[in-house]
């Protein structure tokens, strides 16, 4: 998937990886797609409840070798 972005979260636990993310997307332009990479396990949920709660969308996530990738779009 095509990208404008990219956050760097591995290693962080919650709830660094959503702020991170929350500030990255606040310096992005509507429309543009912030991948997020992240291997705290509570962030499949967290994403997931975040673009719900902000209206950032969730385009994609998936997991390889206990690593979470996350592709938000900028509302």
């Amino acid at each position: 998937m095509e990208f404008h972005r990219e956050l760097d979260a591995r290693g962080l636990h919650c709830p660094l990886p959503i702020l991170k993310t929350k500030k990255t997307l606040a310096d992005m332009h509507s429309g543009e797609v912030l991948r997020v990479m992240a291997t705290d396990t509570g962030s499949v949920r967290d994403f997931q409840a975040f673009a719900k709660q902000t209206g950032n969308a969730l385009l994609e996530q998936t997991e390889e070798n206990r690593e979470f990738i996350f592709f938000m779009k900028r509302k």
